[in-house]
């Protein structure tokens, strides 16, 4: 089969996907069945994958579903402990005092605190804890799922302290042909992932800078009175100091330290900075952007969470310190649990469940339940339950609402991750043929020829998308990308980062990520109109570092 069919035919459940979520706005509890229907049907006929595979595939995504719904799980209940324990009602009126300004706290919840969060734990987590936040301190439920979903971009290539190159990059390139050139060039394959990760900061610092002001304005566009960008703009100096004040550190410790702490220190610093700021009354608007009156707002902006603050509201309530603790100590127990130095992360991870060679094929699943975010989200809530000196009825009535909701993601999810599995395990395939990413990747390789590096970054988004995540993107097409570099000859490094920032970017608009979001806040069926709208901010990073992509050859 022709490297063009083959790409053709990779493309099509992508192509249905859109088309059924974004263009005719179906749910995507009735949209994936019909995907990963499709999905099993080109793998049979097309990539000739035995139904054996096929069904080892479906299972190893059973596992994945688990992780991903323990996670969610982990952050709503601790949002409804908090609720119930007054502590929510207390941070909206911190929010409050800081600034009014929805504008302002965009930039300290999502930008600033969710990038920490990235950094820490990874893997969606962020959109998990700061979407179902928005939505107790009063922003619409689609826009908390857009804005946690625009987190997802430059601090995801090092979450979870750096997994998405220190595995997906490193695991992505493991080879012959990779351990030859290391070879010749007298490198280590950590002097190798510095070089990737000193190209990656500088692509992401560039780029990252204007998240900011692109969430703000999206924010004002779709959701405001006037439905107005220029709303977004009026701030602009707060803007782009809340950029810088992540991007310039982030460029600093990855040159310096390395992959692990880009994003967890970077955050830290600019959150320091701009709280300090604000404190001391800088960049304050004189007139604060608020929303319309909850009455006013159309149906669509609604999700089944719904926090009734004056109902939860407690004499005894915690002080505003107090109410923070809980996601202090979530952000402080995800690094202690991530740090290779500690001995906690490998215990943690030691505990798992396997199911090795399914079915006989070459095919694994796996799940470490103590090491996933979720675990730790369910003990600090148990620890809150007693910090915060709740009744026993109470916390029951958190776990019985969080449970709950858990319902119609794990619907959704129980067809979008066996549909990305067999997408990825399409390349076990009996006819020698690349997986289904790779193919279409290759038919891009081979027809762009010197400009490639334009496209690079698309390249690794449309992993991510496919994916979920850029640590699988990283691992099914870094190699790719350093073939295609070498062929091109072009830096490698160079390529390899492009990567990897695209496959950040691409964390923006992968299906699963947007279904975990969405059931956070009670907002599943919505799927397309949330990718309708962070295409823009995908699209935008992917075109500007594939510029910069070329500009860098040019230069180099």
């Amino acid at each position: 089969m022709s490297t063009s069919l083959l790409a053709l035919l990779a493309f099509l459940p992508i192509l249905l996907a859109a088309i059924l979520l974004v263009g005719l706005r179906w749910p995507a509890k009735i949209a994936m069945p019909m995907v990963l229907l499709l999905t099993i049907i080109l793998g049979y006929f097309g990539w000739q994958l035995s139904f054996v595979d096929i069904s080892a595939s479906i299972i190893q995504g059973l596992f994945i579903t688990f992780d991903i719904l323990w996670i969610i799980f982990g952050a709503i209940l601790l949002l409804n402990v908090l609720t119930y324990s007054g502590a929510v009602g207390v941070i909206r009126e911190g929010f409050s005092k800081i600034s009014e300004d929805r504008r302002i706290q965009v930039v300290l919840i999502c930008w600033l605190f969710g990038s920490f969060i990235e950094g820490a734990a990874g893997f969606g987590t962020p959109a998990a804890i700061v979407a179902p936040l928005l939505v107790a301190i009063g922003f619409p439920a689609m826009a908390a799922v857009m804005l946690g979903m625009m987190v997802q971009s430059t601090a995801v290539t090092f979450g979870a302290v750096g997994t998405p190159v220190l595995v997906g990059v490193r695991g992505g390139l493991e080879s012959s042909t990779f351990d030859t050139y290391l070879a010749s060039a007298d490198m280590s394959t950590l002097d190798y992932l510095m070089l990737v990760t000193k190209e990656v900061v500088i692509f992401h610092g560039i780029a990252g800078t204007l998240i900011p002001l692109l969430m703000v304005c999206m924010l004002t566009r779709f959701f405001g009175q006037h439905r107005s960008w220029r709303e977004g703009l009026d701030i602009f100096p707060f803007l782009l100091l809340g950029g810088v004040a992540f991007t310039i550190p982030y460029i600093c410790i990855g040159w310096i330290l390395g992959p692990e702490f880009p994003s967890l220190f970077g955050a830290l610093c600019g959150l320091a900075l701009v709280t300090f700021l604000l404190s001391r009354g800088l960049f304050h608007p004189k007139d604060p952007w608020r929303f319309a009156p909850p009455e006013d707002w159309p149906k669509a902006w609604f999700g089944s969470l719904t926090i009734d603050l004056e109902k939860h509201k407690r004499d005894d309530a915690p002080s505003l310190i107090n109410s923070w603790i809980p996601y202090l100590l979530v952000g402080l127990f995800l690094v202690l649990t991530r740090l290779s130095q500690l001995p906690i992360k490998d215990f943690l991870r030691s505990i798992s469940f396997k199911w090795t060679n399914i079915f006989d094929t070459d095919i694994s699943g796996s799940t470490s339940p103590l090491y996933l975010p979720g675990t730790i989200l369910v003990i600090v809530s148990i620890i809150t339950y007693y910090f915060h000196k709740m009744t026993p009825a109470g916390f029951k009535a958190a776990a019985k609402s969080s449970a709950k909701m858990l319902l119609g993601a794990g619907f959704v999810l129980l067809f979008t991750i066996p549909m990305v599995r067999i997408y990825i395990n399409s390349g076990l395939n009996p006819m020698g043929y690349e997986s289904m990413p790779v193919s279409m990747a290759e038919w891009v390789a081979v027809n762009v020829g010197e400009i490639y590096p334009l496209f690079a970054p698309s390249i690794g988004a449309l992993g991510a998308f496919i994916a979920g995540s850029n640590t699988v993107s990283n691992l099914m097409l870094s190699l790719f990308q350093y073939g295609v570099a070498e062929r091109l000859m072009m830096p490698t490094s160079l390529i390899v980062a492009l990567q990897a920032v695209g496959a950040a970017a691409g964390n923006m608009i992968a299906i699963h990520n947007v279904v975990a979001a969405s059931a956070t806040v009670g907002l599943l069926g919505k799927e397309g109109a949330i990718l309708s709208k962070t295409i823009i901010p995908t699209l935008y990073y992917v075109v500007l570092v594939g510029i910069l992509g070329l500009i860098a050859i040019s230069l180099a």
